[in-house]
């Protein structure tokens, strides 16, 4: 799945999205000049969790 993170500005908000994903057991390829990332292996309403208690918004674009 693909995921919009209109919040993901800069390296270390990069980091802290992909820290949320690997701490719920994913992996996360991370796009941060489109604000964009690619999540396989999750169900869609963890992934969403993992970010939202990470302070991230996102949505599922693909």
């Amino acid at each position: 799945m693909i995921l919009s993170v209109p919040d993901m500005t800069c390296e270390q908000s990069r980091a802290s999205v992909e820290a949320a994903i690997t701490e719920v057991g994913g992996r996360a390829i991370v796009s941060l000049e489109d604000r964009e990332i690619e999540v396989n292996g999750l169900p869609e309403s963890t992934v969403l969790a993992a970010l939202k208690a990470a302070g991230f918004t996102a949505e599922v674009i693909a």
